[in-house]
C-alpha cells in the first residue's frame, strides 16, 4: 500500500517544507516526494555579508538532491569567540542520496565525512580533528585510536547552546541536538504529533530527535524519550607507557573512545536507530536519532553513504577544511594538560 502523503514541518522563521510522499524502507515503493524550497526570513542573516540562508530539497529520479549554503536559520552563539575563531560564512553544499536506502548486511565507519544535513542545510559532522597522541596533541590529519569528544567536556571548542560551532572555511555545523532548529519545528506545529524530523543521512534514511513512540509499530501510543545503548567503559585508559600508549585517566567522555556499545541497554542499535513508524513515513521506517548522550548525532551508518558527503576540494564545501587540518588550522581545544604543550 503506497504511504499517505505526509507534510513535513520545517523549521524556519517564515515557511513550509512539504517532502509529499517519502519511504526509506527498500519494501514500501512511493512516489518520490515533490520539489520544495525552503522560505528563509531575510533577518536571519550573517552580521557580517548579510547573506540569507538558503537551502532546496529536491527529487531527480530516485535521489534527493539537498542545496544549501549552510547559514542557519536560527540563532547562534557568538562567531567568532575566544575557542572558536571562525566566523560564520556562506558555503556552496550539494548533498545527494537515495530516497529508498536500503540497510547494508554491517554498519559502515562514519568518520571522515558529515554524519548527514539538516532540513535547513546545516550538516551534522560529529567527529573532531583533535586527537590525543604520545607526542601531544595532534590537530588534523588522520583519526588516531583517541579522538577528543567535541562535547565531552574535556576541551571547549566554542561550541553554542544548538551544539554547533565553525570550521576555518566559515562552515557552520552541528556536533549534537540543533536546539535552534528543534524548537522552531515545535513551535510552528500546532500540536505535538510525534518524532520531529530533523534531517537526512548519507545513506538516505530521514534523522529525528530522540523521542519516538513508545510503540515503534503504534502511532497511537504516547512518544517518550528513547535511550543510547552507549556507556562509558569501565577502568583506565592505558598510559602512555601501555603498547599500544594512551592518555591514561578514567573513561570519563573525554574521547569518543572512552564509550562502549551494549546490545539492548537502551531503545537504539548501534547506529543509534530503530525502525517504527513516523508522522511521514506511516508504514514504518528505519530512522536514526540525534541524543542527548553519545554519541549524540551516530557514528556509523547503516546503510550506504553517499560520496558527495566525502569530503574533498574544491571549494568551501570539503576541500577547503581538508588543506586547513592539513596544516593544523583545525578545531583547536587547549593543550592536553597531561602532555606538553604542542608546537605551534
Amino acid at each position: 500500500m503506497p504511504l499517505k502523503p505526509a507534510a513535513l514541518l520545517v523549521a524556519v522563521v517564515a515557511g513550509f517544507l512539504f517532502p509529499g510522499r517519502a519511504s526509506a524502507h527498500p519494501h514500501h515503493e512511493t512516489d518520490p516526494p515533490d520539489s520544495a524550497h525552503v522560505e528563509i526570513d531575510p533577518q536571519v542573516v550573517t552580521s557580517a555579508q548579510r547573506v540569507q540562508p538558503e537551502v532546496t530539497i529536491e527529487t531527480q529520479g530516485d535521489r534527493r538532491i539537498i542545496t544549501a549554503n549552510g547559514l542557519p536559520d536560527h540563532a547562534t552563539g557568538r562567531f567568532p569567540n575566544r575557542h572558536n575563531p571562525h566566523a560564520v560564512r556562506p558555503q556552496r553544499y550539494r548533498f545527494e542520496m537515495p530516497l529508498t536506502p536500503e540497510r547494508s548486511d554491517a554498519p559502515t565507519d562514519a568518520r571522515g565525512m558529515p554524519f548527514g544535513v539538516a532540513i535547513n542545510g546545516v550538516p551534522f559532522d560529529p567527529g573532531t580533528a583533535e586527537n590525543w597522541t604520545p607526542h601531544g596533541l595532534q590537530r588534523g590529519g588522520l583519526p588516531t585510536d583517541w579522538t577528543y569528544e567535541a562535547l565531552g567536556g574535556a576541551v571547549d571548542l566554542g561550541v553554542d547552546p544548538s551544539n554547533a560551532h565553525v570550521q576555518p572555511s566559515g562552515a557552520y555545523h552541528y556536533h549534537g541536538v540543533p536546539h535552534g532548529l528543534l524548537q522552531r519545528i515545535v513551535a510552528l506545529r500546532r500540536a505535538k504529533v510525534g518524532p520531529v524530523l530533523l534531517g537526512y543521512a548519507a545513506d538516505g534514511f530521514p534523522i529525528y530527535h530522540a523521542e519516538g513512540y513508545v510503540d515503534p509499530q503504534d502511532a497511537q501510543s504516547n512518544v517518550v524519550a528513547l535511550r543510547p545503548s552507549y556507556r562509558l567503559k569501565q577502568g583506565q585508559r592505558p598510559d602512555e607507557h601501555a603498547d599500544p600508549p594512551g592518555p591514561g585517566g578514567n573513561h570519563d567522555g573525554a574521547f569518543a573512545q572512552d564509550y562502549e556499545y551494549v546490545e539492548g541497554l537502551g531503545d537504539l542499535d548501534e547506529c543509534n536507530g530503530r525502525f517504527a513508524v513516523t508522522p511521514e513515513y506511516p508504514e514504518g521506517t528505519y530512522h536514526y536519532m540525534l541524543t542527548d548522550a553519545f554519541p549524540f548525532v551516530p557514528r556509523m551508518f547503516r546503510g550506504t553513504p553517499d560520496d558527495s558527503f566525502r569530503r574533498r576540494g574544491p571549494g568551501p564545501n570539503n576541500g577547503e577544511r581538508d588543506r586547513e587540518r592539513r596544516n593544523g588550522r583545525g578545531d583547536r581545544p587547549p593543550p592536553d594538560r597531561r602532555q606538553p604543550p604542542p608546537p605551534r
